[in-house]
């Protein structure tokens, strides 16, 4: 009974701490409202400026969901690629802002996508079309902050004294159950053996370890490079569009990308798999790529 109520006691606590640590992180990660419609018309007013245009008007700035905003503009405006890139830049760092961020200029009437460009500590810049001047229309901007989970030391200050306490409360049933679980993955492992992969010519491909194995070679994969060659190694000479590894390996996780994106990773899976010349990614202009195995 005594040990049931440490128990009991211990995950309280734990569920206490976490519930203060998650809100005490949101509370320091939140930008203020007022502020950062501030700083997006300070951006269109100063993109007008460098238009030469002192006299039009920014118009009020539009929350489209939780982490995306619009600027537009009274009158029609002409400016090229890199006054937007370097303005967003240079403004977001001097406000200290989110540093990972989607810009997307769109024409008001047909609501497409004229020029894009995304800012990514994580997994790199893309600033496509640099120097093309944008001709004198009427475009609205999209600027799209992608929140990014920060960790807390707070968090590990008051964990890891509760995680001592949960040891020694459940030292005995801990170890025994890690002991079991420990026996039936070796057990699984050997009736298994080297069988759950998929064979990409001199490769195997295991889609749950994420890696490619080519003899006594082994090559790590990321989450996404597994998800890509998976979809690639199911549709093996057939043409798989952009669009389709747009929405399977990014979209569907909430996460909006360019289709630069989709060539960057292919550009991955060629040079991980360079070492058999049976395997060549094909680009399909205007549709996709066709993974080929001759």
């Amino acid at each position: 009974m005594k040990k049931s109520f440490m128990l009991v006691g211990s995950s309280v606590m734990v569920i206490a701490v976490l519930i203060a640590a998650v809100a005490f992180s949101n509370q320091k990660n939140d930008i203020p409202a007022n502020h950062l419609e501030v700083v997006l018309r300070d951006i269109g007013h100063e993109l007008l400026l460098s238009a030469k245009d002192s006299s039009s008007r920014v118009l009020p700035v539009k929350k489209i969901n939780e982490h995306t905003y619009q600027i537009s503009f009274q009158n029609e405006v002409g400016f090229i690629s890199d006054s937007l890139i370097n303005l967003v830049q240079r403004t977001f760092q001097k406000n200290a802002l989110a540093k990972d961020y989607i810009v997307n200029l769109r024409n008001c009437k047909q609501n497409e996508t004229v020029f894009a460009f995304e800012i990514n500590s994580h997994t790199g810049d893309l600033t496509p079309c640099r120097g093309r001047t944008l001709e004198v229309g009427c475009y609205v901007i999209e600027i799209d902050l992608l929140k990014k989970e920060q960790f807390n030391f707070f968090w590990l200050l008051l964990l890891i004294p509760l995680s001592v306490l949960g040891f020694y409360v459940n030292n005995t049933f801990r170890k025994k159950v890690e002991k079991e679980e420990n026996e039936d993955k070796d057990e699984q492992e050997s009736i298994s053996g080297n069988n759950d992969y998929i064979p990409l010519g001199s490769f195997q491909f295991y889609t749950a370890d994420h890696v490619l194995k080519r003899e006594h070679t082994t090559i790590p994969l990321s989450e996404k490079e597994t998800k890509a060659l998976k979809i690639f190694a199911e549709n093996v000479n057939q043409i798989v569009a952009r669009e389709k590894l747009m929405k399977e390996i990014w979209e569907d996780e909430g996460i909006v990308v360019i289709s630069r994106n989709v060539d960057v990773l292919v550009s991955k899976l060629r040079k991980k798999l360079s070492d058999d010349n049976s395997l060549k990614f094909i680009n399909v202009h205007g549709k996709g790529y066709k993974f080929i195995i001759e």
